[in-house]
């Protein structure tokens, strides 16, 4: 037995050597490289929610911790930042949800006014959706997206989802992208799970007027 381990050992000491030395290189090459990472999640961050909110100039995060709120039955942590003008003042809120699309977790930064009553909008973080279909949710109004701009101005309440209706309408029923219906219903389930406890939480911390 003893000669089996030592002869396992003559034979694989260069590969054991050889993995341990790429682990500790791939260690550091993470740690040199996550605070520019991290910088560059934040700057796409206030990017996007600064095209929502546009009076915003500045963000930062509306409480020392994230906010911890219950999403179809699991919990969730969610780092709400305040829009701030010129002067300082709240404009609006800004945070990122995520959930389940058709191909994959979408996660969008979503916008709101100051008195979170109105929706600003949102942007498209991240989305693995069918190409031609599913990933029409990541056009925006400025690029003639129908879907994006139903949102904004939309009221803080229950959406529900039509196939047929008129999407220049703002109201709290948002029309569904032809062919992807399942990934438009995830947007509008996504955002009905989010906003109500993201807003009650906040008002529970002080931070929103009741």
């Amino acid at each position: 037995m003893a000669a089996k381990i030592k002869f396992f050992f003559e034979q694989s000491w260069l590969l054991l050597v050889a993995s341990f030395a790429f682990g500790l290189l791939l260690a550091l090459t993470n740690a040199a490289w996550q605070p520019r990472i991290q910088q560059n999640v934040i700057e796409r961050f206030n990017r996007l929610a600064g095209a929502l909110l546009d009076d915003a100039v500045d963000f930062e995060p509306a409480t020392d911790e994230p906010l911890h709120i219950t999403v179809n039955g699991r919990d969730e942590a969610v780092q709400v930042q305040r829009g701030l003008d010129a002067d300082g003042r709240t404009v609006g809120w800004a945070f990122v949800c995520r959930g389940a699309g058709f191909a994959d977790i979408i996660e969008l930064v979503v916008a709101v006014d100051a008195d979170f009553e109105t929706m600003a909008g949102f942007r498209v973080l991240s989305s693995n959706e069918t190409p031609g279909f599913g990933d029409k949710i990541e056009i925006t109004p400025e690029e003639n997206g129908f879907f994006q701009s139903q949102f904004k101005g939309a009221p803080v309440t229950e959406l529900t989802l039509s196939r047929t209706g008129d999407p220049e309408q703002i109201d709290d029923e948002i029309v569904a992208i032809t062919g992807a219906t399942v990934t438009s219903q995830a947007v509008v389930n996504m955002l009905n799970a989010w906003l109500e406890p993201i807003r009650e939480t906040l008002k529970a911390e002080g931070v929103l007027a009741q």
